[in-house]
């Protein structure tokens, strides 16, 4: 009788214990789990960001951008705006403005824009940043407008270009061309970085994705509003990393980098640096990885000038590479004043169908499409037949006596039938601005400086 008690008085207490281990366990997930976000905070920061489009006629899809801290300016991507001077921003409410891309670095890949003043931006977060910490990607991945994603930090600091000096964040937030320039941000809104590359030729998502640290990010903005940020030097200089194979060929040790070509008048070849030449390291320090050359060479600008060693034959070598002049006003990356407006060359004031690349036969049917045309770039195949003009119904008098002044709605149809509209505009420039998604294809063996 009284074993079976004590049977009994055991059962709660192994009762109590289970349940006590299962709370440990309970609170040690809910302290390594991500924190999840608050939907509030990624509704605000979703105001700050922009769509990019060109300002012109031709009215492309570029890319993203956001407001940037103090609201006076949003950032981007340099390869979003290209050379453009200014492009249409429109937020996720409909408002639209023209900004003015008053700087643009095109090696770290940095653009400003300036913007209308009185809203706030994304402020960077300070502090470094964990694996597995929850990330959202904001943006227009694909052209879908205002879209958020996300992922988890699956790497910190990846140099993804060996030629620039630039250490970037990785995640797996899905992010496609037209994210590029998009916000980076946590579970609170607050900014990480910005979306800039993918790690694939292809140009499609495949689970990494690149972004600029906000830290980078902040320094470069300021130095480019402030006008402080030297410029990269271009050194005319292709070099490959040293690989065992290679280094087993010329008998050295695999470490540096082997100088492929020299760009004659460039900066490297006035150094005095050689095709063939092993360079071991910069203003004295050695180049553990083939990346830290770019970083050496940042850091030797505002000298002017940059001690370079190399491996030349059978014997070390010391040369100096000029850097550009360290007394030049730091304002090489700022664009040129906006109020001056190149002339705009010629206009061609109208166009026949035959002007536009179009040969017709006697039922007003396509036979023809010349090459490179207008009306093949536009999409015109031979065997169309033209139906309406800017919805005006179209026969063979008319479409010989037209004159075209000005872009064209064509309404289409194909040989069996099928109907459609295309968009003609012969005056839309064929190199003009177009979205580039940042995917990385970095040849992996040869690289420009």
């Amino acid at each position: 009788m009284s074993s079976r008690r004590k049977v009994q008085r055991r059962k709660p207490l192994k009762w109590i214990l289970e349940c006590l281990a299962s709370l440990m366990v309970l609170i040690l997930i809910l302290a390594v789990s991500p924190a999840r976000a608050e939907p509030g905070a990624l509704e605000t920061a979703m105001d700050a960001v922009f769509t990019v489009r060109s300002a012109d006629a031709e009215d492309r899809f570029l890319g993203s951008a956001f407001l940037w801290d103090g609201g006076e300016v949003a950032v981007t991507n340099a390869h979003v705006v290209g050379e453009a001077a200014e492009v249409r921003l429109r937020d996720r409410n409909g408002a639209e403005e023209i900004g003015l891309v008053i700087a643009r670095d095109p090696v770290r890949d940095v653009a400003v824009i300036s913007v209308a003043p009185g809203r706030r931006g994304l402020a960077p977060v300070a502090g470094p940043l964990r694996l597995g910490t929850e990330v959202f990607a904001l943006g227009a991945p694909l052209g879908i407008e205002f879209t958020l994603t996300e992922g988890l930090v699956s790497a910190k600091a990846r140099q993804v270009e060996v030629a620039v000096p630039i250490r970037m964040l990785q995640h797996d937030a899905a992010v496609n061309p037209g994210s590029s320039g998009g916000p980076l941000v946590d579970a609170n809104g607050g900014l990480l970085g910005m979306n800039s590359r993918i790690a694939d030729g292809s140009r499609m998502f495949v689970g990494i994705a690149y972004a600029i640290v906000a830290e980078d990010l902040d320094r470069i903005v300021t130095g480019l509003i402030e006008e402080t940020l030297p410029p990269f030097p271009a050194l005319g200089l292709r070099v490959r990393p040293m690989d065992r194979q290679l280094a087993a060929a010329l008998g050295v040790t695999a470490s540096g980098l082997l100088i492929d070509g020299v760009e004659a008048g460039g900066l490297a070849e006035a150094g005095g640096l050689r095709a063939g030449d092993i360079v071991l390291a910069v203003d004295g320090k050695a180049l553990a990885e083939p990346g830290d050359f770019a970083f050496a060479i940042e850091a030797a600008v505002a000298a002017g000038e940059a001690g370079i060693a190399v491996y030349r034959g059978h014997e070390s070598v010391l040369v100096m590479v000029p850097l550009g002049d360290a007394d030049q006003p730091k304002a090489a990356l700022v664009t040129r004043d906006l109020r001056e407006r190149r002339p705009a060359p010629a206009r061609v004031e109208s166009y026949s169908m035959t002007g536009l690349g179009l040969t017709l036969g006697a039922d007003g049917s396509v036979e023809a499409v010349t090459a490179n045309s207008p009306a093949l770039l536009a999409g015109l195949a031979q065997g169309d037949r033209i139906l309406a003009i800017n919805g005006t119904g179209a026969d063979l008098a008319m479409l010989r006596a037209l004159r075209v002044t000005g872009p064209l709605l064509i309404l289409l149809a194909a040989p069996g039938g099928t109907t459609r509209h295309i968009y003609l505009d012969p005056w839309a420039k064929a190199d003009g601005l177009h979205p580039v998604g940042g995917a990385n294809v970095l040849d992996p063996d040869v690289v420009v400086f």
